[in-house]
């Protein structure tokens, strides 16, 4: 499994109800389902993926992020789950929102378009950064929100988001010390445990 979705992983308790956002070929939740007795549910709009979760007996339907998730209930699942997937949708304020509402808590994990390499390429070459964690060309990126930490945590403060736990990696999915000590410019993705305010 890849190591970010080890991460989340651990963050989630046994038998939880979990809804993955963009769980590509549902390897988080065929995890969590074998080893953790989960009860989880995954969205994706890529019929190829839909049809791999299916061979792996992990719960999917087709559906586009964009669209909402006015059809899930309130309080429906314990956890909902949207890895590396916040920075290529059009309103990820309103997702977030939604994700508090049908979800107990929520993860969210994204790259940091602030990261010293990014800052770097941008600053000296005048283009676009093309690094690890960000590999895609100006034209080919799903990215369209470009979200630094500090980005995502003021808006979780104008919203009244608890952040239940942070966890700052470096490309290799491990923390480090100057990550840890100025994650707006060391760190390269981000992991966030959410949760509504009390």
């Amino acid at each position: 499994m890849r190591p970010d979705l080890s991460i989340i992983a651990d963050l989630i308790n046994p038998s939880a109800r979990v809804l993955d956002l963009g769980c590509g070929e549902g390897d988080l939740l065929s995890f969590l389902q074998k080893h953790k007795g989960v009860n989880g549910y995954g969205l994706d709009v890529d019929p190829a993926n839909i049809t791999t979760c299916i061979a792996k007996g992990v719960n999917v339907i087709e559906h586009d992020l964009d669209a909402g998730l006015q059809d899930f209930a309130d309080d429906a699942f314990d956890m909902v789950v949207m890895t590396e997937t916040l920075q290529s949708v059009r309103y990820p304020d309103v997702l977030l929102r939604e994700m508090l509402r049908i979800g107990k808590e929520c993860i969210v994990t994204f790259p940091n378009f602030a990261h010293w390499r990014c800052r770097l390429h941008l600053g000296l070459l005048g283009q676009m950064p093309v690094v690890q964690h960000l590999p895609n060309s100006w034209f080919d990126t799903p990215n369209i929100r470009l979200c630094t930490f500090d980005d995502f945590e003021r808006l979780c403060r104008e919203h009244r988001y608890r952040i239940i736990q942070r966890f700052v990696v470096g490309p290799d999915y491990h923390q480090h010390f100057l990550a840890n000590q100025m994650p707006n410019l060391f760190g390269t993705i981000a992991f966030y445990r959410l949760g509504r305010s009390l």
